[in-house]
């Protein structure tokens, strides 16, 4: 698929601070998570693919455009800041209103009413923004950058201050928007939120980018890091054992009777583990990697920097 967003060589830098470094990533139709610890870049990153900073080298394109050369694209490009961006003394239908005023959106009301039946703030539209809650405010900011309709979105953590309900809202609102073709990056800290988003994500550290891909894909890639297996057993002990010696096993552990295994070849262990357990007489009721999550991988990728 081709990218809508295309990073090419670009870092930035703030006089002696280099804040992201050398980075070429593309970006697709549909959702992708941007993760990384604090100082990682992203926001950096953000930032200069919606021209709001100039890259130190490199290029951008955005819909095969630098947004910077051709301000034509920002009517289809938004970003969501993480900082609050908000008129405290306007009210959410008010603040949204602005938005499509200034977007140049035809049939504004119309336009307002929809979306803020999209993001769920009908009730409190006529509140001021500055009674609402982070989560609220947050579903705002977004509202107003739907309400152009555009083909990217830019969103740093916009699930801070949520709670549980109006998280699983806005998932479910940026999967449907990535299942309608637009590009939507998400960076995030909540990890297994953004499991439930895609498994597709952009990992940076210290400015650089560590992985990019499909989540099961980059840890099938950690040839390092052994795989890690529970194994759920009447006898997990005595499977371990029985374990110990089949190829590319690398570690056997049973904490509290949960039998863990460590593999550097899951395949191998796929095939060698039922025969084993017949012969054995074990009983096997389960199998599951318990380190393949994004909250895993993740973890491994900033281990590894």
């Amino acid at each position: 698929m081709s990218h809508t967003v295309a990073v090419s060589n670009m870092s930035k830098w703030f006089g002696n601070k280099v804040a992201v470094s050398e980075v070429t990533v593309g970006f697709s139709p549909g959702v992708t998570g941007l993760l990384g610890p604090n100082g990682a870049g992203k926001t950096t990153l953000m930032r200069v693919v919606a021209g709001l900073q100039v890259p130190s080298q490199g290029s951008i394109s955005v819909l095969g455009e630098d947004p910077r050369a051709n301000p034509d694209i920002y009517s289809k490009l938004v970003l969501v800041p993480e900082d609050e961006a908000i008129y405290e003394r306007m009210t959410g239908r008010a603040f949204i209103t602005l938005a499509a005023q200034l977007s140049g959106v035809d049939d504004v009301a119309r336009r307002v009413q929809q979306i803020l039946e999209t993001v769920e703030l009908v009730d409190a539209a006529d509140r001021n923004l500055g009674g609402f809650s982070k989560g609220m405010r947050q579903r705002a900011k977004v509202a107003a950058a739907l309400v152009s309709e555009p083909e990217v979105l830019l969103l740093d953590e916009p699930l801070n201050g949520a709670d549980p309900v109006q998280r699983a809202s806005l998932i479910a609102l940026f999967r449907r928007l990535g299942a309608e073709g637009r590009t939507v990056i998400v960076s995030s800290h909540v990890l297994i939120e953004v499991e439930r988003m895609t498994d597709q994500v952009v990992a940076m550290v210290d400015g650089r980018l560590a992985a990019v891909g499909d989540i099961a894909d980059i840890r099938a890639a950690m040839s390092d890091k052994p795989r890690q297996v529970f194994v759920e057993s009447m006898d997990p002990r005595g499977l371990g054992a029985a374990l110990l010696g089949v190829d590319g096993v690398v570690g056997v552990r049973v904490d509290e009777g949960r039998l863990t295994l460590e593999t550097s070849d899951a395949v191998s262990l796929a095939k060698r583990l039922p025969h084993i357990a017949v012969e054995g007489g074990f009983e096997v009721s389960r199998v599951e990697p318990v380190d393949e999550s994004l909250e895993s991988v993740f973890r491994y990728l900033v281990e590894g920097e």
